[in-house]
This record gives structure tokens, C-alpha cells and sequence, in this order.
């Protein structure tokens, strides 16, 4: 129990969703972290959700920044203030199962892993269950990665005594996908991934994940700006992630139904 774990978690008017996200952390099995809350210029009550949990856990901390900066920026603040051994990653709308970083510290102490994930349930934007599971490889790595993102940033963690700390690009959108690009990069091994679904992803009507235009002009970006791909790898690449988001990716999301 001795390893700190730093949860990081850009906030941008979440006064609908934050309340659950904070309970969801509260709520864990493994007690040892510290949680970044870097607002990220809010309009709403997201700030004063998050100032009233703080009066009572000091392990809840509050970055606030003047404006809307995206976020990457939000994240990358988050990053920086982190004093854990590991740094996890949490939307203010996403969800964690109560033994999700117990479960998940202890496998990559036991793997002896960089970089660990798991499958993960989607819910609506009212919390219900869609009765889908995003199901997850045993282990990804850094070329299959390239590909397409298979780490579900919500249930991602990294050790960042190994790894240290990565600051990601400033991309509105797709930015974590370069984050555990890069953690691969640094760690040379492949991420591990665990079977049982830890976490819960909201999923909006407007998502980018809903767009699929959106998502081809981020994906392009990712590779383009993010890791400075030229036009043509850029394009190839693209190519690459439409068959192995479509034919080999989307198979991994299969029905809860007869669970």
C-alpha cells in the first residue's frame, strides 16, 4: 500500500457528471492517492462541487485555470503537479469500479509492467448501462498501438518513477492517444492489458466518437502534428487506422446481454 498513485482529471462544466466521478474515486478499494482536478475554465458549478468534496479529503487537490485552454493543457497541469509513483488518468464524467486500482497496481508489480489497462462498460449520459463492454488485448505494442488506440485512457496507468512525467501536444481531441504512445516509447515493452471490465465510459450523443468525419480529421492530427508524420505517412496511416478501427477493433466491443 505504500505506492502513491496520482490521478489526473481535466474538468470543463461537469457539474452534471463530476459528482459521480468524485464518489467513483472515493469509493476505491486502494486508498493511496492523491487526485488532480485541473478545471478547465468552467462556467458552471463544477468548482464549488469540487471545493466542497476538498474541505473534506485532502487528497483532493484544485488546479484552476483563467481560461479554456483545451484538454491537453488541462491534462498536461495535472501531469506536472503529480507526486505519485503511477499516474492514472480520469474524465470528470467517467466512472471507476470500487477495486479498480487495486486491482491494477498490483498486476503491474506482479507483470512487472510500464503501462497497464483494462476493458471497460459503456453507459448513456444518464449512467445507464448500453449493455456493451470494450474488451481489451492481453498486450499492445507500440506498432499496434500506431494503429489505432486500444488503451481506454479512462482505465489507463502508467509508473512514472520508470517512465517520468509526459507532457502531451496540444490537440483539442486524441491527445491521450499520443500519451501512451509515448509512454510505449519510453518503457520499450509492451503495455498489458487486464481482461475485467474496471471502469465505466459515458458516452455523449455529440462525442467525437459518434463523428466520424471528426474523427478522421483528429486521427489525421494525431499523426500529422502530434507525432510530425509526414503528409503522405500521415495519409498512409490513416489508411492503416480505417481497417484496424473497423475490421480488427470494433470486434472487441461485444454485448453484456448474456453476462
Amino acid at each position: 500500500m505504500n505506492t502513491m498513485v496520482s490521478i489526473v482529471t481535466p474538468a470543463y462544466n461537469s457539474e452534471k457528471y463530476i459528482i459521480e466521478t468524485i464518489q467513483s474515486v472515493l469509493n476505491q478499494t486502494y486508498q493511496n492517492w492523491e487526485w488532480i482536478i485541473v478545471d478547465d475554465g468552467s462556467t458552471d458549478n463544477t468548482v464549488n462541487i469540487v471545493k466542497e468534496f476538498i474541505s473534506k479529503d485532502s487528497r483532493i487537490k484544485l488546479f484552476q485555470l483563467k481560461s479554456n485552454l483545451g484538454p491537453a493543457l488541462a491534462r498536461n497541469k495535472g501531469i506536472e503537479e503529480a507526486k505519485g509513483d503511477f499516474i492514472a488518468f480520469l474524465d470528470s464524467d467517467d466512472i471507476w469500479k470500487p477495486d479498480k486500482l487495486e486491482k491494477q497496481i498490483a498486476f503491474m508489480k506482479t507483470e512487472k509492467c510500464d503501462v497497464c489497462f483494462s476493458s471497460y462498460d459503456l453507459i448513456d449520459e444518464k449512467g445507464r448501462l448500453v449493455n456493451k463492454r470494450v474488451c481489451v488485448l492481453s498486450q499492445v505494442s507500440y506498432k499496434k498501438l500506431l494503429k489505432s488506440n486500444y488503451i481506454g485512457n479512462l482505465t489507463g496507468v502508467y509508473n512514472a518513477r520508470i517512465l517520468g512525467k509526459i507532457v502531451v501536444p496540444d490537440l483539442r481531441k486524441r491527445q491521450d492517444w499520443l500519451l501512451w504512445l509515448e509512454a510505449l516509447k519510453r518503457s520499450g515493452k509492451d503495455a498489458k492489458g487486464i481482461s475485467e471490465s474496471l471502469a465505466y465510459y459515458r458516452v455523449h450523443k455529440r462525442g467525437i466518437s459518434s463523428n466520424k468525419m471528426a474523427l478522421l480529421k483528429y486521427n489525421y492530427l494525431v499523426y500529422k502534428k502530434g507525432l510530425g508524420f509526414s503528409v503522405l505517412k500521415s495519409l498512409k496511416y490513416l489508411v492503416l487506422f480505417l481497417y484496424e478501427h473497423f475490421f480488427v477493433k470494433s470486434k472487441l466491443v461485444i454485448s453484456t446481454d448474456n453476462f
